[in-house]
C-alpha cells in the first residue's frame, strides 16, 4: 500500500490520544490557531525525522474546548520504520502537558480510525444544585443552578434512542447527513465529594454540536423548565431547534471509540461511508439493522465533526 507521504510501501499505526481541550481550538488543523491535529502533525515528522508530512486520520474531530480521554487516530509510516517505543517517549518530551499520546500500536491496513469505528462514547459532566463543586475541576465540569431530576432525564434520554434524524440537535453541514443511531443516553450521580452527574451518550457517530445540544435538551427536561411533550415536539422537527441550548464545551469528554475485530474492519468502513437514511416508516425508532444504505449510492456520512 502506498501512503500519502512516501512512494514506497507503508505500514499503518494506531495512536491512542488524550487531551485537555480547554486551550485548543478543536481537533482540526486551522491557520493561526492552536489545535490538537496541528500540534501532532507539526511534531510527528520532526521526532520521526521524516522529510514528508505525516497526516493523521482521526475517529472524531472534537470541537473547540472539548476534551478527550480515548481519542483514536491512525498514521501511515514507511514499512521498515517501527516507531515503538521511542515515539511515545519522544512526543512526551516535546508536546505540552495538555496533550498525551498514550500508545502506538500496529494495525491492519484495513483499519480506518474514522470509518472503521462502530461507536463513539462521550460523557458530559455536570454539577447541579445538589452538588458541591470543586474549583480545581472546573475545566472539565459545567455547573447548572437547578436541581436535576435524573429519573426524568433518563426517561427523556430513553425516548431518543434508536435510528433517527437528529437534525433538531445538530448544526447542519453542507453535504452531511444528520441521521444517527443513538444506543445509550443515561445519567448517574457519582458517589464522589462533589456529587458529580455523568451523562453518557453513545452512538455510531455524532453531528456537529449534537452531544451538547442533547445535553441542553435533557437538562431542560430534568430541571422542570421543559416537559417531555416539548422534547417530543423538538425531536420530531425537521431542522435545527432554536429552543435547544447548546451546552458549554468544557463538560464534554470523548471517552472511548469502539472497533470491530480485525476481520470486520474493511466491511465496517464500507458501511460507515454509506449515506445514512432513516427507515421509510420507522423514522425516530430503534432499528436493530443499523443505518440503512442510501439507494442513491454511497458517500461521506459527514461524521467527522463532533461534540
Amino acid at each position: 500500500m502506498t501512503g500519502p507521504h512516501t512512494r514506497g510501501r507503508t505500514r499503518r499505526w494506531r495512536l491512542d490520544i488524550g487531551y485537555d481541550g480547554t486551550d485548543f481550538s478543536g481537533w482540526a488543523r486551522q491557520p493561526d490557531r492552536r489545535t490538537v491535529q496541528g500540534e501532532l502533525e507539526s511534531w510527528l515528522p520532526r521526532v520521526l525525522r521524516s522529510p514528508d508530512p505525516i497526516p493523521l486520520t482521526v475517529a472524531g474531530r472534537t470541537d473547540a474546548g472539548v476534551h478527550a480521554r480515548g481519542q483514536v487516530a491512525h498514521i501511515d509510516l514507511p514499512a521498515d520504520l517501527d516507531p515503538r517505543p521511542d515515539l511515545v517517549r519522544r512526543l512526551s518530551r516535546v508536546l505540552d502537558p495538555d496533550i498525551v499520546v498514550h500508545r502506538v500500536t500496529p494495525v491492519p491496513d484495513s483499519f480506518d480510525a474514522r470509518f472503521s469505528a462502530l461507536w463513539r462514547r462521550y460523557v458530559y459532566r455536570l454539577w447541579d444544585a445538589d452538588s458541591d463543586p470543586d474549583p480545581l475541576a472546573r475545566r472539565q465540569v459545567v455547573a447548572v443552578r437547578e436541581h436535576l431530576d435524573l429519573d426524568r432525564l433518563n426517561t427523556a434520554g430513553g425516548s431518543l434512542l434508536g435510528l433517527r434524524d437528529f437534525a433538531p440537535f445538530c448544526k447542519r453541514r453542507e453535504g452531511a447527513t444528520t441521521i444517527r443511531t443513538l444506543t445509550d443516553c443515561r445519567a448517574r450521580r457519582l458517589d464522589d465529594d462533589c456529587a458529580t452527574i455523568c451523562l453518557t451518550v453513545r452512538a455510531d457517530a455524532f453531528c456537529h454540536s449534537m452531544v451538547r445540544s442533547l445535553v441542553g435538551a435533557l437538562t431542560a427536561v430534568a430541571s422542570g423548565r421543559r416537559d417531555q411533550d416539548w422534547l417530543d415536539e423538538v425531536a420530531a422537527a425537521t431542522g435545527r431547534a432554536s429552543s435547544v441550548l447548546v451546552m458549554p464545551a468544557a463538560g464534554l469528554t470523548l471517552e472511548e471509540v469502539g472497533y470491530p475485530p480485525a476481520d470486520q474492519l474493511a466491511a465496517r468502513a464500507r458501511q460507515a461511508r454509506a449515506v445514512r437514511v432513516a427507515p421509510p416508516e420507522r423514522s425516530g425508532s430503534m432499528d436493530p439493522a443499523g443505518p440503512h444504505p442510501d439507494p442513491r449510492g454511497t458517500g461521506d456520512c459527514g461524521c467527522d465533526q463532533e461534540g
